[in-house]
This record gives structure tokens, sequence and C-alpha cells, in this order.
């Protein structure tokens, strides 16, 4: 199994739009590369300076981190800053957050050809994972339970790869 760190706005949806996919084994919303204390959600919402963030584990044998990014590129807008969708804040901001170096030429590869497609500079981070601390256990698999939520990624990208 291998780990990725997504930062793509509201964690929310996230979280529903990746557990979708095969290969993706488990996923866990919480704050990411901020200072070094796990923040509660009201200091996230704050600016505490962490990002809200899903934690990825998956089975490269089943799905590529390419193919992970190149969902995370569908869902997220990579020219924005601190924005996605109605939801602003430093919190909200887009990252990509490897665990590994032997992930970088993988994660680059996607990075530039996306970076042609903008026709600009990303506005993602692209950095290691320095720190990521689990969000309240209400906030796990929010859309699962209150499927009325807000989110701004598009309910029918929820169903493109369904598991099984």
């Amino acid at each position: 199994m291998k780990t990725i760190y997504l930062a793509g706005g509201c964690f929310w949806g996230m979280q529903k739009f990746f557990d979708q996919f095969d290969g993706v084994a488990e996923t866990e919303v919480g704050y990411a590369n901020g200072p070094d204390f796990a923040p509660s959600y009201q200091e996230v919402c704050k600016n505490s300076g962490h990002a809200e963030t899903l934690r990825i584990e998956y089975d490269p044998d089943t799905i590529s981190l390419t193919a992970l990014l190149e969902y995370y590129f569908m869902v997220i807008d990579p020219l924005s800053v601190n924005r996605q969708g109605e939801d602003s804040g430093i919190q909200y901001r887009t990252g990509i957050y490897y665990t590994g170096e032997d992930q970088l030429a993988e994660i680059k590869a996607v990075w530039t050809a996306q970076e042609e497609k903008a026709g600009a500079k990303l506005a993602v981070e692209l950095e290691p994972i320095r720190n990521f601390f689990s969000a309240e256990e209400y906030h796990q698999k929010y859309l699962e339970k209150n499927p009325g939520g807000y989110c701004h990624i598009p309910r029918s990208f929820f169903s493109l790869g369904q598991k099984g």
C-alpha cells in the first residue's frame, strides 16, 4: 500500500469522490501542513494555517498515483488560490503532499501536463507531508451521513468509478 495526501478544498467531497475508486483502500479527512499542533475544526476555520486534506491509502497495483492525480485535477480549480467553489480561506487551498521522493517523478509528470493544459502556473502546493491530524469523527464520511451537504464537486462525479 502507498499513501498520498490531497488538499482540494472542502474535504467532505474529496473523500466521497475518492472512495468510489477500486484500489483506494482507505481514506481519512484531516488537517495538514500547518503548524505542528492538532487543531480543532474551529481553529482551522480561524486560519490556523492547516489545509483540509484527504489521506488516501491506495494499492498501486490496482490504481496508479497518476490516475489518482488525474482524478484530483478533475475536481479542483488548479489556478484558484485559497478557494474551491463557494469555500474560501487558507484551509481550502489545494496541495499534493507526498510521502516519499519515489512519488515525485509520477507527480511531476501529471503536474507538467496540467500546467500545459491550464496555460498558467498552478496554484497547487507540491511538497512533502509535514504533518496530518485526523479531523473530528463527524467530518469522516460526512456526505455519506449527510447526503444533502454542500460540496463544490458536482454530484454526478460521485459515480464515475463504482467499486466492486
